[in-house]
This record gives structure tokens, sequence and C-alpha cells, in this order.
């Protein structure tokens, strides 16, 4: 049931945009079906330089977009992008099939054209970028947005924390593995997550100059650990400030590593099929046992998102 209308019932100052024709065609008489003001927003200038901005209020998940053109007017939009964002500062585009999406816009001034979204957007502020309008009028909206409220688990490390996760036994020694994160950052190095086992197992999940890199060792004493680590990078410039997708799924000696919807699939060297962990997994750093705060290598600086180990809700357990 995740199709409520956002838009309709903000404050008028939640509609923002970069200019306007004249007070009567301000952002805030842009939502659908109203006919306040001149019937909608206009820009000062016709170009693709201009956008209206909605501010959600809060973070939602949004499934759904409509449009109108100015009512009674010879104004409408009829292609135009999305943007979104959780700042207002950092945006991105909407995309579809590795590209960004034009959607169509309208034909006339009052009909209303609804487009569900191929993938649902998690953002406070969104945009509507104009790209093409009508050839006898100007750029003239009316907007909905339609969802419903988000809400998460997330975890705010500030560069100097982890969080552990301890294991009821000494040993995990496992076949099969899936972790599964969000995470955004500023800075371009950091772990998110390692663990390592004393017979030389490890695996290791770290930003490294804006790219992802999955380290991953499954230990066997008759090769002396020499032929069994693996090191796979995936994605680039994920230090923007913006949501990224991981997912790590291993069973046995096969691995597929995903991040943003593109998968690296390898298989791990060596004889041992088996993960041997020992006490516990950290996320956000690699601590120096007995020194609180000290970490091996640069700890993540950032927020991580439905953080879930085989199965576990590892940020809901911190919590209770």
């Amino acid at each position: 049931n995740c199709d409520d209308a956002l838009v309709s019932p903000l404050p008028s100052a939640a509609l923002t945009s970069s200019s306007e024709l004249f007070s009567t065609h301000s952002p805030s008489f842009a939502k659908l079906n109203r006919r306040d003001g001149a019937g909608g927003w206009s820009p000062l200038e016709s170009n693709e330089q201009q956008w209206l901005q909605v501010d959600l209020g809060d973070r939602v998940e949004v499934v759904a977009v409509a449009t109108q053109g100015r009512y009674g007017s010879s104004d409408w939009v009829t292609s135009y992008t999305l943007m979104f964002s959780d700042t207002g500062r950092n945006w991105r585009h909407y995309r579809q099939d590795d590209a960004v999406w034009a959607f169509t816009g309208n034909s006339n001034a009052d009909s209303v054209v609804h487009h569900k979204l191929l993938h649902s957007m998690k953002a406070r502020f969104l945009r509507f970028i104009p790209l093409k309008w009508n050839a006898g009028g100007r750029i003239g909206l009316r907007v909905e947005v339609f969802g419903c409220s988000y809400k998460s688990d997330i975890a705010d490390f500030d560069g100097r924390s982890s969080l552990l996760y301890r294991f009821n036994q000494k040993l995990m020694s496992t076949f099969k593995d899936v972790v599964s994160l969000k995470f955004k950052s500023m800075q371009g190095d950091g772990v998110l997550f390692h663990g390592e086992g004393q017979r030389g197992d490890y695996i290791t999940l770290e930003l490294q100059k804006g790219k992802l890199s999955l380290h991953l060792n499954l230990g066997d004493s008759n090769l002396h650990f020499s032929n069994s680590h693996m090191s796979v990078t995936l994605g680039s410039l994920l230090d923007d400030q913006h949501w990224h997708s991981v997912l790590i799924e291993r069973f046995n000696k096969q691995v597929n590593f995903t991040v943003d919807k593109h998968t690296q699939h390898f298989r791990t060297k060596g004889d041992s099929d088996h993960l041997d962990i020992d006490y516990e997994l950290s996320f956000g750093g690699i601590p120096v046992p007995g020194k609180p705060g000290t970490f091996q290598r640069k700890n993540f600086h950032g927020c991580i998102e439905n953080l879930y180990y085989n199965g576990v809700n590892i940020i809901d357990l911190a919590k209770r």
C-alpha cells in the first residue's frame, strides 16, 4: 500500500524552483489538480536549466510520479528527468537500463500523465527537470509524488568507532555466507567490515580511493594460505554521499559480489570450502585488540543502512 499522495498535504514552502515567471506562477501553485494563482508553476525562462523541487519533509520511498501542465494555458512539459537527494545538496539522476531516464510528459494542460517507477527511490528531495515543452507555449507544471514513509536501520560511523558482532562460540565455520548493506560516505577510504581467523581465513570489505574492494581468504593448512587469497574491486566514485547497495553471496568457493546492480562472479582458490572466523565480525573498522578506538587500517566514516549478515539484522541487534 505504498501509494500515498505525498505532495498534496505539504505546505506551500515545500515546493521551490530555479525561478518563477511572476509571483502568480510560483512553485507553491504546482500541486496536481490545483487551480491556485495562475494554475501552476512556470519559470522566468523556458530552458533546460530550470527545475521544480519538492521537499518531502523526511526520507520516503517514492514509487510513482504524475504531472499536468499549467491550468487553462498552452504551457506544459512534454519530457522531463527526475533527480533525488537526501540532503538537497548532492543529487543523482533517476536511471533505468543504466541510463538517465527521460519521462514522457503531457500533451495538453490538464490531462494527468502518471508513471510508476521501475525502481523505487528513497529520498527526501525530488527535482523535476524539464527537457522539452509545448512549442507553442512555455514550461508549465503541476506535480504529484506517490509513495510512503521509509523506515530503516541506520548506523553512523564517525571515523573513530566500529560495531562488533560477537559469535556465541569461539569459532564460526561457514560454507555459505550472505552479507547485504547500503552505505554512503564522503571519504574515499575505510573498512566497512572485517572478520578473520587464527588459521589465516579472513573476509574484508573496504573502500579504496572511492572503489569497493572485497578481500577473501579461505585458509588451508596444506597450502599454508599462499594460494587462496582473492581481491575483487567494483564501482568507482562511491564516496559521493549517495547510498550504494552491496550484496556478497558465497557458497563454498563460488562468490557473487554485487555493487549497485553490477555483479562480479568469481571462484576462490585453494582446497578449502569453508570460512573460519574467530570470535567476531567488525563493522566500520578493524579494531586493534586491547586498544579501544585504535584501528589496523583506516576506518569507515559515513552511514551503513539495513546491514544483514546471514539473515541477522546487525544494526537492530546492536540497538537492543
